[in-house]
């Protein structure tokens, strides 16, 4: 039996009666996390037009686009949804293969699960199974398939999805393996260059693999059939890991351990909208500040020495002419915002925060280099070193090597929960406690129709 054949069999078998309670609920803050996401990406104008566009085409149909008023299709608003999840970039995610599942998974399984009036048992099934199916690939091409110029969030995030819905409906083992073998055939190329770019439909590639993997795991259900070893590949080098990676891929990490040992659990969560490259300096930069006051006129110079991963994918500044992604991505950007505002939330990262010229200027003191030490003990740590020069000759230092968040240093139950009420803006507290309620008891939901219904 091959890696993607026993990864379909286990997600087919999962179920609630044998999973751990700590993956129980690492599930639900995994919802509760998703459902912050959303509402904070809800004050971009990028996600404004994407509602738009969704209106456009079907705002008639009885699937919910959560926290924005209205029903569509299925494919549609798991594609809004998983944008929304996207685009304020603080979406959970896994170290050990770069990717972000629950903008892939957990819109396809909401939509899925409101299709056919389903309970929380069944979303929490559908969610672990998929959390499997996308990171298992992801770690086994780590860090190759991004450096190869992919994001693993459109391309495994699909085969997640498609897991998910599968598990949802009710699949056996053939269909499960199907759906995932389709997802193999129609997942996006998701390619870095738009991310790298700071162009804006980057915040849709967790709506396109929701998507994608909806119609996977239907066109399964309808008959059609995928290579049963699309993951790992045949002698024709066609498989997913072999033509998606520049180096020699793991495939072993596909099926390893499953059921002992379980992927959920690696996920962390982001107590700031940026890149999870930037949160080492981040934190170090708003614990400086919060233990001395840092005027931005005595500021001579900052250094921030980090790993060579983060040095290439967000080492770069950005002008006022930049989007918003470029700033999510760009380490003297954060630093600059966070030493301004002492805050790293929905509000400093928006054009209208970037039109400051005292911002963007202060961001051009800041410089990144790699560190040869950090560098080594990347992945194992993502550590960044901040050095602030002040003009008296004065130097701040703050090193943080496990940014908060990381299983390591969790967000809990209550941190989730302040997330979500911070990224909600000035919607009713009533009804978000309510949310919060729901969610940490989804197991005992018996239609999630109800907490989608006051998401």
């Amino acid at each position: 039996m091959g890696h993607t054949e026993k990864l379909a069999h286990f997600c087919a078998d999962l179920s609630m009666e044998t999973l751990p309670a700590e993956v129980i609920h690492k599930a639900k803050l995994c919802v509760l996390d998703y459902i912050a996401n959303i509402y904070g990406s809800l004050e971009l104008e990028a996600v404004a037009q994407v509602i738009a566009y969704v209106k456009a085409i079907e705002d008639k149909g009885n699937i919910t686009a959560l926290g924005c008023g209205f029903k569509t299709s299925l494919d549609m608003a798991a594609f809004l949804n998983g944008t929304t999840a996207e685009a304020i970039e603080a979406q959970d995610g896994v170290r050990f293969g770069g990717n972000h599942p629950g903008a892939a998974v957990i819109p396809a399984a909401l939509a899925a699960a409101e299709k056919k009036g389903l309970s929380g048992r069944q979303l929490i099934e559908a969610i672990v199974a998929g959390y499997e199916a996308a990171n298992r690939p992801a770690a086994a091409m780590h860090p190759w398939h991004s450096l190869s110029g992919f994001l693993p969030t459109g391309t495994c995030g699909t085969f997640g999805a498609a897991a998910a819905v599968a598990k949802l409906y009710g699949f056996d083992k053939t269909q499960m393996l199907n759906a995932i073998a389709n997802a193999g055939y129609l997942l996006p190329i998701s390619m870095a260059e738009h991310l790298m770019g700071g162009f804006t439909i980057k915040i849709v590639q967790g709506g396109q693999a929701a998507s994608a993997g909806i119609k996977a795991a239907e066109l399964a259900g309808a008959g059609l059939t995928g290579a049963p070893f699309t993951l790992e590949g045949s002698a024709l080098n066609g498989g997913f890991i072999q033509i998606t990676t520049g180096a020699d891929p793991k495939p072993e990490l596909i099926s390893e351990n499953l059921g002992a040992a379980f992927s959920i659990m690696d996920v962390y969560f982001k107590p700031y909208t940026a890149c999870r490259h930037t949160h080492g300096a981040a934190q170090a930069v708003l614990e400086l500040s919060a233990a001395s006051a840092i005027n931005i006129e005595d500021i001579e110079r900052v250094d921030v020495h980090t790993y060579g991963i983060a040095e290439l994918a967000v080492g770069k500044g950005i002008s006022t002419s930049d989007t918003f992604v470029s700033a999510q991505f760009s380490i003297p950007y954060v630093v600059a915002v966070c030493l301004m505002d002492n805050a790293l939330g929905p509000k400093q990262l928006t054009e209208k925060r970037m039109a400051d010229p005292q911002l963007i200027e202060l961001s051009k003191k800041v410089f990144i280099t790699t560190d040869e030490i950090i560098n080594q003990q990347y992945p194992a740590k993502t550590s960044s070193r901040i050095e602030i020069k002040l003009k008296n000759r004065e130097m701040l230092k703050r090193q943080v090597d496990i940014p908060k968040g990381d299983p390591r240093d969790p967000m809990e139950a209550g941190d989730v929960s302040l997330k979500l009420k911070q990224f909600a803006g000035d919607r009713d507290q009533a009804r978000l406690e309510r949310v919060i309620e729901m969610v940490l008891d989804l197991e005992n939901l018996d239609d999630v129709q109800a907490l989608i219904d006051i998401i």
